[in-house]
């Protein structure tokens, strides 16, 4: 809770807009929901370009979204997607409606990864990147699907802190 003071006051601070960041995703059997995040882009980040993913040096991320980003510190709102049922520690991470359904339409099997809950990590997270493709995801997110355990769940959270110090996948 503290951190997540800190992370709040130096958004407020630092960027115009909202300190919190709302948006639809797309979770266990399809279903919707509103995930929570601190805003680490520019307030208008999509009105030019529309839904865009993820891009290596996004020139939409602010300076401290950046740093946020590489911390991971801007997933811990999602901590309350989790407490409500929406969400899980580790799972394949929620995509926006609008990507999924291209997804579905473009990368056969995309629509396994709605079997599980959406996870604050996953296996993907830890052996990609922000910017990994689609399909690179899916592949993780399918081996851990059908490879599920506790001893799997521990070691994708152990590479998260790994990934988290070290500030890999930025």
């Amino acid at each position: 809770l503290p951190a997540m003071l800190l992370v709040a006051l130096a958004i407020g601070l630092t960027s115009p807009g909202p300190v919190l960041f709302l948006q639809e995703r797309v979770g266990r059997d399809g279903r919707r929901f509103t995930m929570v995040k601190f805003r680490t882009m520019r307030v208008d980040a999509e009105r030019e370009t529309g839904p865009v993913l993820a891009a290596e040096n996004d020139p939409r991320v602010t300076w401290l979204g950046r740093g946020l980003r590489a911390a991971r510190l801007d997933e811990l709102p999602q901590l309350w997607n989790v407490l409500r049922g929406d969400m899980s520690f580790v799972g394949p991470r929620p995509e926006r409606p609008v990507f999924v359904g291209r997804f579905e339409r473009e990368i056969q099997g995309y629509a396994e990864r709605f079997k599980v809950r959406p996870g604050l990590t996953g296996y993907a997270q830890v052996n990609g990147e922000y910017h990994t493709s689609a399909p690179t995801k899916l592949k993780y997110d399918l081996a851990y699907i059908y490879n599920r355990s506790l001893w799997l769940d521990l070691r994708i959270l152990s590479e998260t802190v790994k990934v988290i110090l070290t500030r890999r996948g930025v």
